[in-house]
C-alpha cells in the first residue's frame, strides 16, 4: 500500500535532530479532510505535546477552511488530538522529559483512507550545526556536479 504524503515540515529537520519517529492518527473533521485532501494544510510552526491527562495535541497545524464547509468549518488552528496508545504515549513521554527534547510533527499522509501523522523526536540545533549542515549539503552538490560533467566527457 503505497502512502501518499500530503504536507512536509520543512523546518523540522533543518531546526530539530530527529532522533525517533512514531506514526499517530489525527481526529479530524469531515470539512478538515476535504480540505486536506484538497491540499490546504500547513505543518511549519507546528508542534506537539503531552497534557497532563495523558493525551497527546498537535498545535498550530493550520488546515484551511474548506471552500464549500459553510457553517461546518471549524477553526483553522484549533488543537488537534493525535491518536496513540498507552505504550507510546509512556515512551514519549519518557523521551521528552530528557532536557532539550520536544515533539515535531514531520509528514501528514494517507494510509490508504486514513490520514495518518509522524510525530518525531527531536532536540534542538545550534547555529553552528545548521552551518554544518549547509556545507556538507553544498559540498556533495559539487561533487556531483562534478561527476555529472566527468561523465559527460
Amino acid at each position: 500500500m503505497q502512502n501518499r504524503i500530503i504536507a512536509k515540515n520543512p523546518t523540522a529537520y533543518h531546526n530539530y535532530e530527529i532522533i525517533d519517529k512514531i506514526e499517530t492518527g489525527i481526529v479530524l473533521y469531515g470539512t478538515e479532510i476535504k480540505s486536506i485532501r484538497a491540499g490546504k494544510v500547513n505543518l511549519k510552526d507546528s508542534y506537539a505535546t503531552i497534557e497532563k491527562n495523558g493525551e497527546v495535541f498537535v498545535y498550530s497545524m493550520n488546515i484551511s477552511h474548506y471552500d464549500f464547509g459553510n457553517i461546518y468549518n471549524k477553526d483553522p488552528l484549533r488543537p488537534k488530538k493525535l491518536l496513540l496508545n498507552r505504550r507510546e504515549i509512556n515512551k514519549l513521554t519518557g523521551l521528552i522529559s530528557q532536557k532539550g527534547y520536544s515533539l515535531i510533527p514531520i509528514q501528514l499522509y494517507f494510509k490508504g483512507n486514513f490520514v495518518k501523522l509522524e510525530l518525531g523526536v527531536g532536540k534542538g540545533k545550534k547555529l553552528y550545526d545548521k552551518r554544518e549542515d549547509i556545507k556538507k549539503r553544498e559540498s556533495e552538490r559539487k561533487i556531483e556536479r562534478y561527476l555529472k560533467d566527468a561523465n559527460k566527457d
